[in-house]
């Protein structure tokens, strides 16, 4: 590239960032406190209702099956759909697109010369934009549900999936009661509001013609909707006028109406915490109950006619039927709508949807909605939202790898932005990566952060001095947008491997070992924080084990990060080629850095043959995890270092505040640490916070750094002021709590790893 088509770069780049650093700013500061309580509430909310459920993980393989076979199945459960509704007395419309859709539906409407349409909660019917469709023709539409008409008042988009004025005080309602319905005394308690808006949706529900409803799930056999509200208003929607037009996607067909119970019992606790939702209605229209005489409330229902009743479902297509032959794509289809991916995620908790989110759809399932139904240009002005902690994905009913699906949209929106005609001749020399001329410097750079850290190690300390030299970071932050606030971490002179093999390898005899283990020498411990390696090896060996550190290559984490899956598949077959043979001797592989074992566990499924992937997987443990094996087969805990002898600068060493790692959260082994501390007579406090926010890269950019802060914030405010030894395995967590409270964490091996 040359240097005027740099410069041209430089100029686009800079103004981006920082446009969405400040649209981020303005969200943390306007709707950031409400966002957070409400969504921090739901997913406490959905432990505690999950949490009572004795079959959850059943039930839940249970609802992925049931919606793997309906996308299978959904070019038959389409016609059988057709079929039993006309058959019911209803129409059944497919319609293309949205214009399609709203066209059918503004048919409907001038038919039955409808002045007014009311709808319940829909976010297909947001997809499509039927209200604004409607309102062309002349006919008021109005939102039944209290949030979405909140935000209809306020002429604002939904910053949720479930709770669409989720970003909205209490105090924001009344101030927009008082301005829109000129109100000199407005409700201000959340009773109050809610009665006042129940009346006067109440006298606009009377007077209606058309009601539009949306549809959870839809059973192909019967024709038969469930819907899923928070106060009914679906109900009212479908009684109080004599046409009802439901609008769903395809994928909300299931074959019969059995297949609704799971959806039941997982549908509530996963977006809001309730163990049932208020209202869960099934109806298989047109429904025989008479429209109700307002005028004449003294008049039983019973008296009077449904015959003139009219059905149609809209069913909308919109970009899904091409999503399910699209193997990436393909799983978003099995989402519910519940937003317990948004509710887990540290991100939207800080700045909701509206940051978060596309044309329609928020959180981490957005990216694979808006790539599917508006396009790449969509998703790609929030994908990089997802830092890929892996927090929704147990938060998930229907167990959607949404992280897969972001770092697979990420890796074409790459390839659509490069331009293969541009040969970043460097980059190509130095970092021979599996990635096309002209990728994003930024992604190229940090994707590659394994050779750059090879590099920095050999030349350190010179790399170390330019790295914090004050205009060598104000260029890093102009080019490839790395916030200089970030102190950037330091390179070891002498690396683990090369540390290791000086020693002369393990202090224990392979003959009297009890076992042989790998201690994989992820690019993190390699290369800066070597002394976590270190203790590594000096508390396996405490306990009898017959240490190897081979030179190894980077994992692919950071290259994955960045949506660079090719270069991650190609340091996947790099690694597994170098383990393969400590493998085949029987060894096992002790994994220091959690987000490298996560991805040796989950994301190597994609790139390594079943058996290869199974047999890493198999024999690949967290560092504390493998200790706490090893005690628990006999192991002497009086090897270790127990509370007595101090852990660092606290005075009471027995006292360890912990904050485990997003990634070892989920594969499920954070609590090892816990169980070992405990075991060895430590105090331990175990943060609250499932993200610090830092995410790798993601902390360092500078469009994202005060998200970053704001993401670890309660770490601060639960930690802050402990007189407790911090502990965090990650090497991202230990970089942003250090940032936060000012005091370098431990690693836990550290902790418990007999002194030099």
């Amino acid at each position: 590239m040359s240097s005027d088509a740099d410069a041209a770069g430089d100029a686009a780049a800079g103004p981006n960032r920082e446009t969405k650093a400040e649209r981020i700013r303005e969200l943390l500061a306007t709707e950031g406190d409400a966002v957070a309580e409400n969504t921090r509430g739901f997913n406490a909310g959905r432990y505690e209702s999950t949490g009572r459920l004795d079959d959850y993980e059943a039930l839940k393989e249970r609802a992925r099956e049931i919606k793997e076979d309906a996308i299978e199945r959904l070019p038959d459960l389409i016609d059988e759909v057709r079929e039993t509704v006309e058959a019911n007395g209803g129409t059944v419309y497919l319609a293309d697109d949205a214009a399609d859709a709203n066209r059918y539906i503004r048919e409907v409407a001038a038919e039955r010369e409808a002045g007014r349409a009311i709808k319940s909660k829909s976010m297909t019917s947001e997809e499509i934009e039927v209200n604004a469709a409607l309102e062309g023709d002349g006919v008021e539409v109005v939102e039944t549900d209290l949030g979405e008409w909140v935000l209809q008042l306020a002429d604002e988009e939904p910053s949720h999936i479930v709770a669409p004025a989720i970003h909205k005080s209490r105090e924001g309602i009344s101030e927009l009661f008082a301005e829109r319905f000129d109100l000199d005394d407005p409700p201000e308690t959340a009773e109050a509001l809610t009665m006042f808006a129940r009346e006067r949706l109440g006298d606009l529900i009377e007077d209606a013609d058309l009601g539009m409803t949306g549809a959870n799930f839809i059973a192909a056999d019967s024709g038969t909707m469930l819907l899923v509200t928070s106060e009914g208003n679906a109900r009212k929607t479908v009684t109080a006028t004599d046409t009802h037009v439901a609008v769903a996607g395809v994928e909300k067909l299931v074959p019969t109406v059995e297949e609704f119970a799971p959806f039941v019992e997982l549908i509530g606790r996963s977006g809001t915490g309730q163990d049932v939702t208020s209202y869960i209605s099934t109806l298989t229209p047109p429904v025989a109950s008479p429209v109700p005489d307002f005028e004449a409330d003294d008049e039983p229902l019973a008296d009077g006619s449904g015959d003139d009743r009219e059905f149609h479902l809209v069913l909308i297509d919109n970009g899904r039927l091409a999503m399910r032959d699209d193997e990436t794509l393909k799983e978003t289809l099995y989402c519910i709508r519940c937003s317990a991916c948004s509710n887990a995620c540290g991100n939207f908790q800080s700045v909701g949807g509206h940051a978060f989110g596309g044309e329609t759809y928020s959180g981490g399932i957005a990216t694979g909605w808006e790539a599917g139904i508006e396009g790449l240009d969509t998703a790609a002005e929030f994908n990089d939202l997802c830092t890929g902690c892996s927090r929704c994905v147990p938060a998930c009913p229907v167990g959607i790898d949404i992280p897969w699906i972001n770092t697979a949209v990420r890796d074409r929106i790459n390839r659509g932005e490069a331009d293969p005609s541009q040969l970043d001749w460097a980059f190509e020399e130095l970092v021979p990566d599996e990635e096309p001329g002209g990728l994003d410097l930024s992604t190229r750079l940090v994707g590659n952060y394994a050779t750059l850290a090879e590099w920095g190690h050999r030349t350190a300390p010179v790399a170390n001095r330019l790295a914090n030299f004050g205009p060598a970071r104000a260029l890093a932050e102009r080019v490839v947008g790395i916030d200089s606030r970030r102190e950037l971490p330091e390179f070891a002179r002498v690396s683990l491997v090369e540390w290791f093999d000086d020693r002369g390898g393990s202090a224990v005899d392979p003959d009297e070992a009890d076992r042989e283990a790998v201690v994989y020498p992820d690019t993190a411990t390699n290369y800066v924080d070597v002394d976590r390696g270190k203790a590594t090896v000096r508390a396996l060996e405490a306990l009898g084990v017959h240490v190897r550190v081979p030179d190894l290559p980077g994992s692919g984490r950071p290259p994955l990060s960045q949506g660079m899956v090719a270069t991650a598949e190609s340091a996947a077959e790099d690694v597994y080629a170098g383990l393969a043979p400590h493998l085949d001797a029987g060894r096992d592989v002790v994994v220091i850095e959690p987000s490298d074992l996560a991805t040796f566990r989950r994301e190597y499924e994609r790139f390594l043959p079943a058996d290869s992937h199974e047999r890493l997987a198999d024999a690949s443990y967290d560092a504390m995890e493998y200790v706490f094996g090893l005690l628990e087969a006999g192991g002497d805990p009086a090897a270790l270092r127990a509370p007595a002898e101090g852990t660092g600068p606290v005075a009471s060493g027995a006292r360890l505040a912990y904050h485990p790692h997003c990634q070892a959260r989920t594969v499920e082994v954070g609590e090892y640490a816990t169980a070992t501390f405990e075991r060895l007579g430590y105090d331990v406090r175990v943060s609250d916070t499932e993200c610090c926010g830092m995410a790798g890269s993601f902390g360092y950019k500078s469009d994202y750094y005060e998200l970053s802060m704001d993401v670890g914030e309660p770490l601060r405010e639960q930690f802050g002021d402990t007189e407790r030894t911090v502990v965090a395995p990650g090497t991202s967590c230990t970089e942003q709590l250090d940032a936060l409270l000012e005091s370098t964490p431990m690693h836990p091996i550290e902790v418990i790893a007999p002194r030099e």
